[in-house]
């Protein structure tokens, strides 16, 4: 029962997306073609949100539910990793017309054929687990 709030949680964040338009595939490929601003200004908020809440956490030094202080390491600097990474992972958003998260969305919803995007997804994290010792990052 300790997870429950975890399910209602993205239960809310399903529905939010869905109402959003965010899992929409033609909201994607207007994005990917430049034609609306709709899914840019989600993602603006999104960022704008995350940031906000990160610096709210290391300023008040909150803690975690279970006491323990939540410590958000800094990230390392680079450019060309997070360049290869978002550009593999921006091919495989405009090539399947969703991310990672509204996969399952789309799935609850009833999109079946989503499916198969998301064993893709499984096969392309196991190839990544696999192979990640030999990729040039720490």
């Amino acid at each position: 029962m300790k997870f429950i709030k975890f399910l209602f949680t993205g239960i809310l964040f399903g529905v939010v997306l869905t109402k959003s338009e965010a899992v929409s595939w033609y909201r994607i490929y207007e994005m990917f073609h430049f034609q609306s601003f709709h899914m840019y200004g989600i993602i603006g908020v999104a960022v704008i949100t995350g940031v906000i809440g990160i610096q709210f956490i290391k300023r008040r030094k909150l803690k975690d539910i279970a006491g323990a202080a939540i410590t958000i390491p800094d990230k390392e600097k680079g450019f060309t990793n997070y360049l290869i990474g978002g550009l593999i992972f921006g091919l495989g958003w405009g090539l399947v017309g969703t991310c990672p998260g509204p996969i399952f969305i789309l799935i609850g919803a009833g999109y079946w054929a989503i499916a198969l995007v998301f064993i893709g997804a499984l096969a392309g994290t196991y190839l990544y687990g696999l192979i990640k010792d030999k990729l040039p990052h720490k």
